[in-house]
């Protein structure tokens, strides 16, 4: 069979216009934000056949049907999917692509994960001889006791030493000239005219002169959240330039992407429910070394939306640390920019700004680990530096400043989902602008169209009308008083309450609401994260493949969701869930149903590990310690759990 490359397939769904595909077989009348009519499926007398615009999705409550526009033109017209792809690309005017065999393309599938499989053993050999060479040099040791790293830190994060060698790597790997050594960013190649050739640039060149890309450094290998390596970092050891040198960008090796010290630190993340972000990779390990274990670095680059939103999968409050100079306020500025599309209710980002003759290494080994985190409980509310960066340097008792300050402020606000929390940091807008707030928000949306939200439109849910913003006040949808979807179903709506009762298998249950509303899979923990996708059968294996279709596809819609499974044989695994039949019910309906069933699969494994310790002996300190935060982490899960 034919393959229609997937890109092709999103792009499709998201031109088309299935109430329009639909409507030339079944007489659709408008039914508030849906269309409804006698589903073509199954006899029925009255309508129970529902047309989503926009979840671009079908669904009959009567017998079940539901698909996407292709699904429709394939179930409806017999279509073969190749064919309604077709009729659908000529419809919206779109040019099907060449078309491969499924046997090439899973070939170069295979070939492509069997090439990164090389690299990473590479990367992996190339550590090996770093850590070799760092035991065997005086002086890279002296160094490191230097800045009070203990052997125990160094070799926990792995730390090397790249001799002061043009061609060191040469001891490692024989073959020298191999591609492989250019497509790591272990090795420099350059051509005839001394241009430096990427690792993409370096297949097939002419390479004039190549050379080890770290010498006289130390080392720290730089591992994905699955604990591989992925690239080096490297540090002068005395004075030199640059201080510091990164893998360059690999087919493993993303910086705007990846974090430094995620995979040691997600289980501290994990307890702390925090993330600290520093700006070294030394301010990383000396703040593990002094207890403070919670903390990652960027590598290289400012921090990036990718590193946000990977972040708050993992915990709800992020913590940055700049130091207090300017650049270091440029740089939080920067980080707050990413922040704002991930906040909500739940989230909460706060500045760190250190006195300025510290920084976080030094800070933590002069005045240790206590001192350290009473300034991290001192660091500043996302809010409060919004609004001192909004009037930074404007004279705010004049109109002019006043106006310069909304203008400051509209792409900024307008980056912050609708929610609670954004209302209040409108309101405390308006306190410091001496404005009315109604009169802040008609501003706000007359510089910013249709992109900010209207007084009209806030009260009624925000630039996005009703949908995703659930309905009625109360309601718990974004912004409204249940916080995101953390209230509890109230007794008088058993509906609600059906997905939690105790006999359901949780995680189905968990799986079905995400593969209804797979936006709702960035705001859970990541230890209910990692429950998921290790679970056994088809749950974990849907687990796993909506974590990586989410990473390629910030905003996906349920028809997109539908044939992207389709596309890998697992829809009729997801289809056994029953998912579309939570189609209808809003996000924010379902956000405490997904709680309660994420946090019964976690309290049933603390449980078993529990046992597991206990019969063991709880002999060491370790094991006591795992035992007794089980213990406070279940007791917080009993509480939260509604009365069943």
């Amino acid at each position: 069979m034919s393959l229609i490359p997937e890109d092709f397939i999103q792009e499709l769904l998201g031109r088309v216009d299935i109430v329009e595909v639909v409507g030339r077989a079944v007489q659709l009348k408008k039914a508030g934000t849906n269309y409804k009519g006698l589903c073509p499926f199954h006899s029925e007398k009255s309508a129970s056949f529902t047309v989503s615009p926009s979840k671009q999705f079908y669904h009959c409550f009567g017998c079940g049907a539901h698909g996407s526009a292709i699904g429709f033109l394939m179930e409806h017209s017999g279509m073969s999917f190749p064919d309604a792809v077709r009729e659908l690309a000529r419809d919206a005017g779109m040019e099907l692509p060449q078309q491969e065999a499924d046997e090439g393309e899973q070939r170069r599938a295979a070939e492509q994960r069997s090439h990164k499989a090389r690299l990473r053993e590479v990367l992996q050999q190339a550590e090996a001889f770093y850590r070799e060479r760092l035991r065997a040099s005086p002086r890279a040791i002296d160094y490191l006791k230097g800045r009070g790293l203990s052997g125990r830190s160094a070799a926990r994060y792995g730390l090397g030493y790249a001799p002061e060698d043009w061609q060191g790597l040469a001891r490692v790997f024989p073959n020298y000239e191999a591609e492989l050594l250019l497509q790591s960013g272990l090795v420099v190649a350059r051509d005839a005219q001394g241009q430096t050739l990427e690792p993409a640039q370096a297949a097939g060149a002419a390479v004039a002169r190549r050379y080890d890309r770290l010498r006289d450094r130390i080392t720290f290998p730089i591992r994905n959240a699955q604990g591989e390596i992925i690239g080096f970092g490297g540090r002068v050891l005395d004075r030199g330039e640059p201080k510091y040198i990164n893998s360059p960008e690999t087919e493993l090796f993303h910086k705007g992407e990846e974090l430094y010290g995620l995979f040691e630190a997600r289980q501290a993340i994990q307890r702390h429910g925090q993330v600290l972000v520093v700006e070294g990779y030394l301010d990383v390990i000396a703040l593990a070394q002094h207890g403070v274990e919670h903390a990652v670095a960027t590598l290289g680059t400012a921090c990036t939306p990718e590193h946000v939103r990977k972040l708050f999968r993992y915990c709800a409050q992020i913590v940055f640390s700049f130091d207090g100079d300017a650049a270091g306020r440029r740089a939080a500025a920067r980080a707050m920019q990413a922040a704002l599309p991930a906040l909500s209710d739940e989230r909460s980002v706060k500045f760190l700004f250190l006195p300025a003759e510290h920084d976080p290494d030094s800070f933590v080994r002069e005045l240790g680990a206590d001192a350290f985190e009473r300034e991290i409980a001192r660091a500043r509310p996302l809010s409060v530096f919004l609004l001192d960066h909004v009037a930074d340097g404007l004279a705010l008792d004049t109109a002019e400043g006043r106006a310069q300050a909304i203008a400051r402020s509209r792409e900024l606000l307008a980056s912050i989902p609708e929610s609670a929390l954004k209302g209040q940091i409108l309101h405390d807008l308006a306190q410091r602008l001496r404005t009315p707030a109604d009169e802040l928000r008609a501003a706000l949306a007359m510089q910013a169209g249709r992109r900010a939200a209207a007084p009209a439109n806030a009260a009624s849910g925000g630039a996005g009308g009703g949908r995703g913003a659930g309905g009625n006040a109360g309601s718990g949808g974004p912004g409204g008083g249940a916080q995101g979807g953390y209230s509890r179903a109230k007794p008088a709506e058993p509906r609600m309450q059906r997905l939690s009762r105790p006999k359901v298998d949780h995680a189905h249950t968990a799986l079905r609401i995400l593969l209804a509303h797979p936006a709702l899979w960035r705001d859970i923990s990541a230890a209910q994260h990692d429950l998921l996708v290790a679970h056994p059968g088809s749950v974990g294996e849907l687990a796993r493949w909506l974590e990586s279709y989410l990473d390629e596809h910030a905003e996906p819609t349920p028809s997109s969701v539908w044939e992207a499974l389709r596309a890998e044989g697992l829809l009729e695994a997801a289809e056994a869930l029953a998912p579309a039949e939570l189609l209808e019910r809003d996000a924010s309906e379902l956000q405490p149903d997904l709680r309660g069933a994420l946090e019964s699969i976690e309290m049933a494994w603390i449980k078993q590990r529990q046992q597991a310790l206990a019969a063991e002996g709880l002999a060491d300190p370790a094991s006591r310690l795992e035992y007794q935060g089980l213990s406070l982490r279940l007791r917080e899960l009993m509480r939260s759990l509604p009365r069943l």
